[in-house]
């Protein structure tokens, strides 16, 4: 790839003062897919979006791969906060509500999470949760099962009040209420 094809966006490694690794669910996401890994992104959001994190409907490239079955829900979700990404919160707010379901794996996602260096990633999202929702699962499992030994500058991520819906009107009338999004099943 010649420096002028390279993406213009910074990483999402780059923007947490972090570096890459060599990433087998990256490779896996590309290999099953069929996209590059400027694409691969776009697709496991594509992906997410079907299997309940409907908070991010968009319309896609019809020229993105329908999802593959082959990952698992914990796959996708932390395929989207792979630091390879070129740098978008939507990934990492899509892959929050993914993972917000009864049915995940907390300790298959918190082995992935560790495999694939996002622990700091997913420790911020659980810590929005415990804000919001302190029992919800996986993330009271993952803020106790998860090293925080890896630090990261996670200024970058999402505000916890992206990872929850908030009205200024509640069914009695004025007042504040704040609710985590989990994945529609």
């Amino acid at each position: 790839m010649e420096l002028r094809e390279q993406s213009k966006l910074p990483t999402l490694a780059q923007k947490l003062g972090d570096v890459t690794h060599v990433s087998p669910l990256l490779r896996k996401a590309m290999e099953l897919s069929g996209c590059d890994a400027e694409r691969v992104g776009e697709w496991l959001l594509k992906c997410a979006v079907e299997r309940g994190a409907s908070h991010y409907r968009g319309s896609f490239d019809d020229r993105l791969p329908p999802d593959h079955r082959e990952l698992s829900d914990e796959e996708v979700g932390i395929g989207l906060c792979l630091a390879h990404h070129p740098f978008n919160p939507m990934f990492i707010r899509a892959a929050a509500q993914m993972l917000s379901a009864p049915g995940t794996d907390a300790r298959a996602l918190t082995r992935l999470a560790a495999m694939e260096r996002c622990e700091p990633i997913l420790l911020h999202i659980a810590d929005a949760a415990e804000r919001v929702a302190p029992a919800a699962q996986p993330w009271a499992f993952v803020r106790g099962h998860l090293s925080r030994r890896h630090r990261a500058r996670t200024e970058a991520l999402p505000h916890w009040s992206r990872f929850v819906l908030q009205t200024g009107y509640t069914p009695a009338g004025r007042g504040q209420h704040v609710e985590w999004l989990t994945r529609n099943e």
